[in-house]
């Protein structure tokens, strides 16, 4: 940032700003928060100010066009300085516009959900306030039991039910507005009061709760997976699977990615480019409970409400109308008009179905909880562009396969993720084993397994977009990895280098944050150093069958896609997981080896799934000015409450539920998840990837290279032709959008793609002021209240279960979607299978 003037300079600049010099990109609240600011800068250092953003974010596509090229006119005019300078206050429109970037956030989305430095209860005052509080903790600790219980015991019933973010969030804020009437009992301590009620309940406090929660209620994957299958008698039913094996197993997935979460903050905490759009509407939930400020009741494009009464408002109408998607008339949930005109048509239903077919389909859904998924009104509206793009040319290349009966997938329905034998059925897993073991004999005289075309396409989008995501990140981000692992280096060999972290990065949220405590390296590398040997001893004092080379080797996978997906997630919004390329890998090593397969795969999964929540979290505390180290303390905590919580559960409903996981339980606990994770096991583990992908499918090998092959074009047309390659064409984020299918299809996302443009851009361009006040309120008063309502819905008319009978539920169960009828475009040859000669499988 540039120099500040001096006190005297600061005090003789009058603070003017006519509203009528404003460009449309900027919302009166941004107006009142760069005025206040407007005296700190002179001329001079706000030119400075944007011709370094103009470098900074030259790439960057959540900088948005519109801003850039009126900072370049802008530029361009002070140039010039002629009598249209002083006349249309120039000077004053760089002032703002440099107040915005240098003194709170270039984005507007981060705008609209913090506050500057100086303002609310970020001033100086509040500089030593930390909201680690026992109220804090009381409800973080009580609400993680509640939450972790009543996820973990649903996770294993169909349909499923869950306590969500959003759902927490709206719970802990009447209960720490209970809490203000402790009494103020207490003691201090080296200078610091600690009280049982110091205050009001604040927006720190709910901030630090929101992120305690998000971590404690999220149930380890283990204990939805891996647990199950080895225990279960209907699945491999290991012995050795006791309560120590299973704390093992579980605090070791749980934390080796907390341990190697202290890389990812200089990548992506401390750098502003990292927005994390996702989160955003946990910080607009929590301000406008808590939060609320005097310019928030003032109108914005004509609307007059406060967040607090637009946030409830949505949440009561959200609420009420989820009853009608989702008990009332179901139909409108999957709206699949084009079907029902005809039912029985095997051609329509393949392409516009929303069950089984590619969902070409312009309304698709009036169902939040169906268009809600797909985050259109938090993801950057580029992120859902390019994935949509990706949708398309990939529905168009599943078309193909299928029509032309590539590799047998006319034989078979065209978007299922069901394993299908040559028979067409279902693959029965327990037909090719014996005491859970692989018998090639009984193989061969059953099937190998046969994917849809939609499943390929997810399967070679995948294996493309790993090396795609390497090759990126390193063409386009090699010198920040270079110092990167630098200050890394550094910071192991010097006294108090967290502070060194901070020094690097210059913007209103690394100013504040710098006056606390950061987490020092070495914290995170003992708990990386303790997961480690948990998992060690969990791998070799029991007989799991899998060597520590293994897991050596999955801890380096993930050690190298560490920075990229975080990258990816934190600039885009995309998600991306490595359960697909350990499995791969796995089943490469282990051939047979059912077991392995599974832990690995549980490793592979949980450790950058468990770092990138950590940083999410972080970032969250990182934008409303948490301390660090409270974070981490809370953080490690809950999870080991969450991992208690979660594997008593468990291990009580595998004892006393009848029947559980059979899908003839009465009460629905049938484990769908386990379900999935068993036959998976055996596809990758037992059958082996080898005798699929070599020569089931040898296309999906080759998607490695194409994937390494497709980003070269756009880094050097990037390059070389810039107009051309602009930031705003991802090609990673187009890989993404390929890896939709089988079971979801672009029913799921063409609902978001409308509202995604709207709001995310012609609403943030023609109505800034509006969007910025409301666009994340909205998202989470949807989000809240189709959930408050799926409760309800869950226990009253689905958990016993409720029938409602006429058109509008009924149309649903009728011809191909519901599973009726033709369900391929070739019918079983008259042999009585497809695919290779009985006997001569692969």
């Amino acid at each position: 940032m540039a120099s500040l003037n001096s006190e005297e300079e600061k005090q003789s600049i009058p603070l003017e700003f006519p509203d009528t010099s404003l460009p449309d990109s900027i919302s009166a609240t941004d107006v009142s928060d760069a005025a206040e600011k407007l005296n700190l800068l002179s001329v001079e250092d706000s030119i400075s100010i944007l011709k370094s953003a103009l470098e900074y974010h030259s790439d960057d596509a959540n900088f948005s066009e519109e801003t850039s090229d009126h900072i370049r006119r802008l530029l361009q005019r002070c140039s010039e300085k002629n009598a249209d300078f002083y006349l249309d206050d120039v000077e004053n429109q760089i002032k703002n516009e440099a107040a915005l970037i240098a003194l709170h956030s270039p984005y507007s989305e981060v705008r609209s959900v913090t506050s500057p430095l100086g303002q609310e209860e970020d001033d100086e005052s509040d500089s030593t306030y930390d909201p680690e509080s026992f109220r804090v903790y009381l409800l973080a600790v009580i609400w993680t039991i509640i939450g972790a219980g009543v996820n973990q015991f649903f996770s294993t019933r169909q349909p499923q039910f869950s306590l969500t973010t959003d759902i927490m969030q709206l719970l802990i804020y009447p209960c720490g507005k209970v809490l203000e009437y402790l009494p103020d009992w207490g003691f201090s301590f080296r200078q610091v009061r600690y009280s049982l009620n110091h205050g009001p309940w604040s927006y720190k406090e709910q901030m630090l709760c929101t992120v305690y929660l998000a971590t404690g209620i999220s149930i380890p994957y283990v204990t939805q997976a891996n647990i199950i299958v080895q225990k279960s008698e209907l699945f491999y039913g290991h012995n050795y699977v006791t309560t120590g094996y299973q704390f093992l197993l579980v605090l070791s997935t749980q934390f080796l990615g907390y341990g190697m979460a202290g890389i990812l903050r200089r990548w992506a905490v401390y750098p502003i480019k990292a927005v994390w759009p996702t989160s955003l509407p946990t910080l607009a939930l929590s301000r406008a409970l808590v939060s609320p400020s005097s310019a928030d009741s003032q109108p914005v494009n004509g609307w007059t409400w406060t967040r607090y009464k637009f946030f409830f408002v949505i949440v009561a109408i959200s609420f009420a109308y989820q009853w009608v998607p989702s008990f009332l008339f179901p139909a409108l949930s999957y709206f699949d008009w084009l079907t029902w005109i005809s039912p029985n048509n095997f051609n329509l239903a393949a392409v516009t179905g929303s069950f089984y077919g590619l969902g070409f389909n312009p309304i698709s859904s009036f169902d939040w909880s169906v268009i809600g998924a797909s985050t259109p009104l938090a993801a950057p509206f580029f992120t859902y562009f390019n994935q949509y793009i990706g949708m398309l040319l990939s529905a168009f290349a599943i078309l193909a396969m299928y029509y032309t009966n590539y590799r047998w997938t006319a034989y078979i329905p065209i978007n299922t993720n069901s394993l299908i034998s040559n028979t067409g059925d279902s693959y029965d897993v327990s037909a090719i084993l014996i005491n859970g073991t692989f018998n090639e004999a009984l193989y061969q005289q059953y099937s190998p397994a046969f994917y849809s075309a939609g499943y390929l396409m997810y399967y070679g989008s995948l294996f493309a977009i790993y090396p795609a995501l390497i090759i990126w990140t390193l063409l386009w981000h090699w010198r920040s990895l270079i110092d990167l692992f630098q200050d890394i280096f550094k910071s192991l060999f010097r006294r108090r280098s967290y502070r060194m972290s901070y020094t690097k990065f210059d913007d209103p949220f690394m100013h504040y944050m710098s006056r606390l405590k950061e987490v020092p390296d070495w914290w995170f590398l003992c708990v990386l150093v303790i997961a480690f040997v948990l998992g060690v001893v969990c791998l070799t004092h029991f007989p799991t069958e899998t060597s520590v080379g293994g897991f050596v080797l999955v801890i380096v996978i993930n050690f190298v896609f560490l920075i990229p997906l975080a990258l990816l997630q934190a600039t885009t919004g995309a998600v991306l997981g490595l359960n697909i390329l350990t499995e791969l890998i796995s089943g490469y090593m282990y051939q047979g080896n059912g077991s392995a397969l599974m832990l690995l795969k549980a490793f592979g999964v949980v450790i950058d799934g468990q770092a990138t929540a950590y940083i999410t979290n972080l970032k969250l505390a990182h934008y409303s000015k948490i301390p660090p180290r409270s974070v981490f303390r809370g953080q490690l905590f809950m999870t080991l409450i969450s991992c208690i919580v979660s594997i008593g559960v468990l291990n009580w409903q595998m004892g006393h539920i009848t029947d559980f996981c059979d899908s003839a339980q009465e009460d629905y606990f049938s484990c769908p998840n386990a379900w999935t994770f068993f036959s998976a096991s055996i596809v990758w583990g037992v059958i082996g990837p080898a005798r699929t992908f070599n020569h089931m499918y040898p296309i999906l090998p080759w998607c490695f290279l194409i994937g390494a092959l497709i980003i070269l074009p756009f880094y050097f047309g990037r390059r070389f032709f810039p107009r051309i390659f602009t930031p705003v064409v991802h090609p990673i984020l187009v890989i993404y959008g390929m890896n939709i299918w089988a079971p979801y299809n672009l029913s799921y996302y063409t609902p978001g793609l409308y509202l995604s443009f709207t709001f995310m851009y012609y609403i943030k361009r023609r109505y800034v002021g509006w969007w910025e006040k409301y666009n994340y309120v909205l998202s989470a008063g949807l989000g809240a209240g189709c959930a408050f309502s799926l409760i309800i819905i869950f226990f009253a008319v689905q958990y016993k279960y409720v029938d409602l009978s006429w058109w509008g539920t009924n149309v649903l169960n009728e011809g191909i979607e519901a599973g009726y009828g033709q369900q391929a475009l070739l019918a079983v040859p008259e042999r009585g299978y497809f695919g290779p000669a009985l006997g001569e499988y692969p």
